[in-house]
């Protein structure tokens, strides 16, 4: 078992290793005094809602749960009432924590809820997709979808402890392990030129446990110099502003990965185009991107995109910032007047 710390206002660990599914009560029973409500999706309910409950009783610890429909789609208002209504009905109260099993979706709402259920709950985050692990389950970042955009409504709440066992993925569809694998590619263009060559000559055969714990331990060093996302952590951003608009105007037919993954060869194409970079920059993120079989282009229209792009969170006034590949390893953000947007995404598609 490896363990990164993440050093924010409140730490926490991040325990990585194979079959800690079936150990996760005996680490949760260090951070919980009381019950604990399980929120899962029909997905992996059926795979590891038992498991996760029987190693919770083994330790003495009393679980609930409540399993919603997966995917992007249950990430809504309505929804999140039914869990805010399900933790009331089951009487949990701040002595007690609610644990996220399941992916991106499944951590998101379930930490939103917790932040806001009794004005903060603890929670635990038990990701089984690539891209929970690597991204999403790290960093306290918990939100829900609304009409106009992705994660507009949320909140910042630091997990109690994140629990990653790698060996859940063997469950899990190629296509939605590929999917995670758009975040993996991303931190290796932030920060690890070793990582991407690395991905690029392997594809989806890498050695996971070790790049897991690598994108985390990149992930930790941001949300720990930039807990509330007003600075560096916002490189973290890399390809999501393009990819965010993505998803939306598909109505989620495109999945998080994909759209990700069609955002960041977009703004890298549009960083050549505007002199940030060399052509060998767009051609490396696309050449690794197309190795993980994901798309480097998206078939939407600027004008659809544009709205979704206006209405983005990391907005500031008439200023959206861009993250903007130099090389390999080495990220700019990029203040874009509202105005130029269009002109970098029509340089980018």
């Amino acid at each position: 078992m490896i363990t990164v710390d993440v050093k924010t206002g409140r730490p926490y660990r991040v325990y990585v290793g194979e079959n800690l599914l079936k150990e996760s009560g005996s680490l949760i029973s260090k951070h919980v005094d009381g019950r604990v409500a399980v929120i899962s999706d029909s997905h992996v309910a059926p795979l590891y809602l038992d498991s996760l409950i029987d190693s919770l009783r083994l330790e003495g610890i009393e679980a609930v749960s409540k399993v919603i429909p997966a995917g992007e789609k249950s990430k809504n208002i309505r929804i999140y009432e039914e869990l805010l209504d399900f933790l009331a009905q089951e009487s949990i109260t701040r002595s007690d924590a609610v644990i996220a099993l399941g992916g991106g979706v499944v951590g998101d709402i379930a930490g939103f809820t917790a932040a806001t259920y009794l004005r903060g709950v603890p929670y635990i985050q038990i990701p089984t997709s690539l891209l929970a692990m690597v991204d999403s389950s790290v960093g306290g970042k918990t939100a829900i979808d609304l009409p106009a955009g992705k994660n507009l409504a949320g909140a910042f709440c630091q997990p109690e402890l994140v629990i990653c066992d790698p060996s859940v993925l063997s469950t899990l569809p190629e296509d939605i392990f590929r999917d995670g694998c758009a975040e993996v590619i991303k931190y290796g263009v932030l920060e690890d030129p070793d990582l991407f060559a690395k991905l690029t000559l392997e594809g989806i055969g890498f050695d996971r446990v070790p790049v897991i714990t690598r994108c985390i331990d990149i992930k930790a060093a941001y949300v720990a110099e930039d807990e509330y996302d007003n600075g560096v952590r916002r490189k973290l951003n890399l390809g999501h502003t393009f990819g965010h608009a993505i998803e939306a105007v598909s109505r989620f037919s495109m999945t998080h990965g994909q759209a990700v993954a069609a955002g960041m060869c977009m703004v890298a194409r549009a960083s050549y185009a505007m002199g940030f970079c060399k052509q060998a920059c767009p051609q490396g993120i696309e050449q690794c991107i197309r190795s993980f079989d994901l798309p480097v282009n998206c078939e939407m229209k600027t004008d659809e995109l544009l709205p979704f792009i206006a209405a983005d969170k990391k907005r500031r006034g008439d200023v959206i910032s861009l993250i903007v590949p130099r090389t390999i390893g080495n990220c700019d953000i990029v203040p874009v007047n509202a105005d130029d947007v269009k002109d970098w995404l029509e340089a980018g598609m």
